[in-house]
């Protein structure tokens, strides 16, 4: 959508989350989650720190929402990972490993994650998250 109509959207309160990040803009919005849900869909969002917060105090969705926060194992870890991948410039990776770090030390934040997985093995990872999504 057009940046005028993502900023109509979000002093209408149409989102549930959004945030900016470089020059993107990003949100969830409310028609969307009430489609999924109404299908009888589990919606699952991949949010960064400033959505978590919007969404914890979301009136409609604050109740209902499960928080779940897959880290890296270290921001060494995370930076040799991006560099592996060779997909993005110098500067992006500087900017993701920043974002990175603060978004691990908000993970620590009591009350904020319902479960935390660290992503040291991907199979031992995802048989975590698969638990905790399959316990509801």
């Amino acid at each position: 959508m057009s940046p005028s109509d993502f900023a109509s959207l979000v002093s209408s309160n149409g989102f549930v989350e959004h945030a900016t990040f470089g020059s993107n803009s990003y949100g969830t919005s409310v028609k969307s989650l009430e489609t999924i849900a109404s299908a009888g869909r589990t919606c699952v969002l991949d949010i960064e720190m400033e959505g978590v917060k919007q969404i914890r105090a979301h009136p409609t969705y604050k109740s209902t929402a499960r928080f779940l926060f897959l880290s890296p194992p270290s921001p060494e870890i995370l930076e040799q990972r991006l560099r592996g991948r060779k997909t993005d410039s110098e500067e992006a990776v500087q900017k993701r490993l920043k974002q990175a770090v603060k978004e691990m030390e908000f993970s620590k934040t009591e009350g904020v994650h319902d479960k935390i997985v660290v992503n040291d093995d991907l199979e031992k990872a995802y048989e975590e998250v698969r638990a905790w999504i399959l316990e509801e």
